[in-house]
């Protein structure tokens, strides 16, 4: 029976990513050589260009193609052992299209300035993904960013899986964790729906507005489909950066 395995990687938001978090992974999916690497959105912050910096210092920095050249490296050097590489589109990514959209629409004319075009994905071998993406059976992944915020890790996910009537796993709360509903009538049990959060993999000394103690947890994911079954494994990152997926310790320690 054919085995698919996925690592599906957190929200990074280059350049405000943890580096040495983000190599450890890289060097495990090096290791793991997985079927597919899947990143849930958020790759790139474009902070240059979100709504909270117009007309504002930000809004000036010429540092836009610095920070898109280093997302690309960090894509690339996730997928680089992996036989397919998905991106899932997310509210960071649609900024490019945004702040076209309302300063300057005429161009949108222009391929250069499509996200697809601007990430290099076509040359990376990047599939992206603007609706819902069918990650396993019975399971879709979706950035997050569409359903309201619950506090509580795993249970946003879950509320995006009512609401499509799948088992979900996304990002966007920065939250790592898994929530779960069962139908049941009569003692005959009807369905059970899964939501999964991954986590994220930023350098929380780098993001802030979060003042430093964001309600956040470092993690991934493995999405593992073997015929009618699928397991995800949720990974915590530990504070000196190493994981351990199925009882072996992955990646170096902080210095």
């Amino acid at each position: 029976m054919t085995t698919k395995r996925t690592v599906v990687v957190s929200d990074l938001q280059v350049p405000y990513h943890d580096a040495h978090a983000v190599r450890n992974l890289a060097g495990f999916i090096k290791q793991f050589r997985p079927d597919s690497v899947v990143t849930i959105g958020d790759e790139i912050d474009l902070p240059q260009i979100s709504r909270w910096e117009e007309n504002k210092l930000g809004w000036f920095e010429q540092t836009l193609s610095d920070h898109r050249d280093e997302a690309v490296e960090v894509l690339w050097s996730l997928g680089e052992y992996a036989k397919e590489q998905h991106m899932i589109r997310s509210n960071h990514t649609d900024r490019l299209y945004s702040v076209i959209m309302r300063k300057i629409p005429a161009f949108l004319s222009l391929p250069e300035l499509r996200f697809e075009k601007f990430m290099k994905l076509d040359e990376l071998g990047i599939k992206f993904w603007k609706d819902p993406m069918p990650i396993a059976r019975g399971w879709v992944a979706v950035h997050g960013d569409h359903t309201a915020l619950n506090p509580n890790a795993g249970m946003s996910a879950l509320n995006a899986a009512k609401r499509y009537g799948l088992n979900v796993i996304s990002g966007h709360t920065h939250r790592a964790g898994r929530s779960a509903v069962s139908e049941a009538s009569g003692g005959v049990l009807r369905r059970v729906l899964h939501g999964v959060e991954v986590g994220h993999l930023m350098d929380i000394k780098k993001a802030a507005y979060t003042h430093g103690s964001p309600n956040w947890q470092q993690a991934f994911a493995i999405v593992t489909e073997t015929g009618k079954n699928v397991q995800i494994d949720l990974i915590y990152i530990e504070k000196d950066g190493t994981f351990n997926v199925w009882g072996k310790r992955y990646g170096r320690p902080r210095a």
